[in-house]
């Protein structure tokens, strides 16, 4: 028995998280990384980044502001408390 492959006439998107260009300015922010160029904060004030982790997300962060297909940043603890807090205080 062979199996008929189904044809639909939609055009099925691509299951990536992430686009080419966001993987190359990763990859572009790695190799900064290893010559030691790669600064942290902005204007460059920040020191050295030695953190691969570090790398990758500074890497994330400038292919977002490019406008690449990159998921949306998680909220991190602090500031989901920060958030409920500041909730809490207009109820009162």
């Amino acid at each position: 028995m062979a199996t008929a492959k189904r044809k639909s006439s939609a055009k099925k998107s691509s299951g990536r998280k992430y686009g080419k260009a966001a993987s190359k300015r990763v990859a572009s922010t790695m190799r900064r990384r290893k010559k030691g160029t790669l600064k942290s904060g902005r204007g460059g004030k920040g020191g050295t980044v030695k953190s691969r982790k570090q790398a990758i997300a500074i890497g994330l962060s400038e292919a977002r502001a490019k406008g690449a297909k990159v998921p949306r940043k998680r909220a991190s603890k602090k500031s989901a408390s920060k958030r409920a807090a500041k909730r809490a205080a207009r109820k009162k």
